[in-house]
């Protein structure tokens, strides 16, 4: 007869205080994003799975927890997947059901993705990658999810372009070069200032699966920087996006009010309960400091002020 051995884990703790969240983090898993009448999407995605655990239990099923993230994660490549948030989902909800001492599983997953792109003058093929974030919460109320990306650009500080604009003007007006045409010149031809890589991230949260496409997300925030970058780039391209971040000079603050912009005018069907955080961090160039801005709301919050505009 197999000898039983002791679960130490569902014993009582010497010190009785619950946790929010026990589990496994780091967990590397491939997943295959399907699309309609194209190849799948082959990710290699970390996940973090964790529950939490009452005050009377010394200890989460770690095995348990891993067994689960395995049966569902190998079901996901046998089988098409078209959203990582659902997957995430349905973990969660596994998570939820395979432990009874737990009132809220989560599951977070983060995916380095590949986007074909092309290049802004010479039109060469090339490649841009996205992180993708997906997540979701389930607890007996129901499940909510998470999608959205985070995307590298360039910024360009307005404040040292002012600068820069102010030391233009003196000079010509020196050489004897007239106001108005002074003021017609710098109006074509935007102005040295310092730049930055730009780091946008944005997500939405819902109840279920948010009514927000990944790829449209990606394009809100690139979109969101003073230029988007490439990892190609030939001589007309790099003065291509020289010329269009300094001609678009943004603070880290402008970035996240783009981005809430962005989402309230390109995704009308999201609920006004859906929640939106909305981040950017600038690589300082000049400075050993970085910039960083973020908001989080709900989409009424955010169309009731860009309403009041």
């Amino acid at each position: 007869m197999e000898k039983q051995l002791p679960d130490v884990q569902a014993s009582e703790p010497d010190v009785t205080v619950g946790l929010n969240r026990v589990g496994v983090t780091g967990v590397t898993k491939l997943v295959e994003l399907a699309r309609p009448d194209k190849r799948p999407i082959v990710l290699t995605a970390e996940f973090e799975v964790l529950v939490d655990l009452p005050s009377w239990r010394k200890g989460a099923d770690m095995s348990r927890n891993m067994e689960v993230v395995d049966e569902i994660l190998e079901d996901a490549v046998s089988e098409p997947t078209y959203s990582v948030e659902d997957l995430c989902g349905e973990v969660a909800e596994q998570l939820l059901d395979k432990h009874d001492y737990t009132s809220k599983a989560e599951v977070k997953m983060e995916a380095e993705y590949m986007i074909k792109d092309r290049t802004p003058e010479s039109d060469r093929p090339t490649q841009a990658t996205a992180d993708i974030i997906a997540s979701a919460t389930a607890t007996e109320d129901g499940t909510r999810e998470e999608i959205g990306a985070r995307v590298t650009g360039m910024t360009v500080c307005p404040c040292s372009q002012g600068m820069m604009s102010q030391t233009a003007r003196e000079k010509l007006e020196d050489l004897g070069v007239g106001d108005e045409e002074v003021t017609e010149f710098l109006q074509e031809v935007p102005q040295a200032g310092h730049s930055q890589r730009g780091h946008a991230t944005l997500t939405v949260e819902s109840d279920g699966a948010p009514e927000a496409d990944l790829m449209d997300l990606i394009e809100v925030a690139r979109d969101s920087m003073s230029a988007r970058i490439y990892n190609l780039a030939k001589r007309p391209d790099e003065d291509h996006m020289t010329f269009e971040a300094h001609a678009n000079a943004k603070f880290v603050e402008d970035c996240v009010r783009d981005m809430a912009e962005g989402v309230v005018t390109e995704f009308p069907d999201l609920p006004d309960d859906a929640v939106v955080t909305m981040k950017q961090s600038n690589d300082e160039s000049i400075h050993q400091h970085n910039a960083h801005a973020e908001r989080v709301a709900e989409v009424r919050a955010l169309r009731e002020e860009l309403a009041d505009d």
